[in-house]
């Protein structure tokens, strides 16, 4: 008899994160029990829900897996998020139970990866500024707004993350540079990750053409691109953030912005999303776009997939592919 498979997202969630392939791979190795409500899954449904299960599914609108939830769930083994960060969904309790925890967050980092090369691409060829001249009846060259190719740049990226890991790979071949600040890397693996280490944030920011952010939002990266920092930029040099808008110190890079020939292409703001009337609104040399850098569309299927692939290797004794340990969650976003 199939195990059962609580299903901890809502209907409407569901069938946006899962394609038919995905859903009917989970069907071939367990049976899902679905909410019978509309709307999100509550603690108190997610409670009946758990109840047997050997195995669950969470997402965006999950109740956090507290010991009230957890209080029958005598037989689950897993907790397969169909999401990126685990954080706010886990508890002791859970870790108590010896409750197994996977992310799909190196799915959700694959169209973060690809939004972020596209966006270094077209800013260093001057695409986003030139749309606005060309408008203006001009065309090429644009004064003082050279356009430039990614042969040949320096890349300093901020973080080896899953992101921060699949931009290298897309990055080979590009002709790029790439350099890496992380202090949780070895230089040992920075060398097998093809990549130059730099011990100080100041000396990649030095050094780069583009500065692309990929850290987790911790207490201490809050800020971590600051006023002193921003500074270290070249004239005609990129930032990049499709991680999380509190890395920076926006009031600092508004200033940087309106004083220096830099470009900075944000996909996530501190607040989010930014005031109406925030210059980062209005400013001639930022591209802002709503926290979309991630799976959006069919790219919400990978998370389906990911989710259903963990629960068909957990439940068959296999490996799993993204576990995520009590351990690490102070590293993580």
């Amino acid at each position: 008899m199939p195990e059962k498979v609580a299903i901890l997202i809502s209907n409407e969630l569901r069938r946006d994160i899962f394609d038919d392939a995905s859903w009917e791979s989970l069907l071939r190795v367990a049976e899902p029990v679905l909410p019978v409500a509309p709307g999100p899954v509550t603690a108190e449904m997610a409670r009946d829900l758990l109840r047997g299960a050997r195995a669950c599914i969470t997402g965006w609108g999950s109740p956090a897996l507290t010991a009230n939830v957890l209080a029958e769930a005598d037989t689950l083994g897993l907790m397969a998020h169909a999401a990126g960060s685990v954080k706010a969904f886990v508890s002791d309790a859970l870790w108590e139970k010896d409750i197994r925890v996977t992310s799909a967050a190196p799915a959700l980092a694959i169209d973060v990866a690809w939004t972020t090369v596209a966006l270094m691409v077209l800013a260093r060829k001057n695409v986003f500024l030139l749309r606005e001249h060309i408008r203006q009846g001009g065309w090429k060259p644009m004064p003082g707004w050279p356009s430039g190719e990614l042969y040949g740049a320096v890349v300093g990226l901020v973080g080896a993350s899953n992101v921060g890991r699949h931009v290298i790979r897309l990055l080979d071949g590009s002709g790029a540079r790439i350099l890496l600040y992380d202090p949780y890397v070895s230089a040992e693996e920075a060398a097998r990750l093809e990549v130059k280490k730099r011990e100080s944030l100041e000396d990649l920011i030095r050094e780069s053409d583009i500065v692309s952010l990929h850290a987790p939002k911790l207490p201490e990266t809050y800020h971590m691109l600051n006023a002193g920092n921003l500074a270290l930029m070249k004239d005609h040099s990129i930032l990049i953030n499709t991680a999380r808008g509190a890395l920076i110190d926006e009031a600092a890079l508004i200033e940087l912005l309106r004083t220096r020939p830099i470009f900075a292409c944000l996909d996530v703001t501190d607040p989010e999303p930014p005031a109406p009337d925030s210059p980062l609104r209005t400013m001639p040399n930022v591209l802002l776009t709503p926290h979309l850098a991630g799976c959006v569309g069919s790219g919400l299927k990978r998370l389906g997939a990911a989710a259903a692939d963990e629960v068909r290797r957990f439940l068959a004794g296999e490996p799993l592919i993204n576990e995520v340990t009590r351990e690490m969650l102070p590293r993580l976003a």
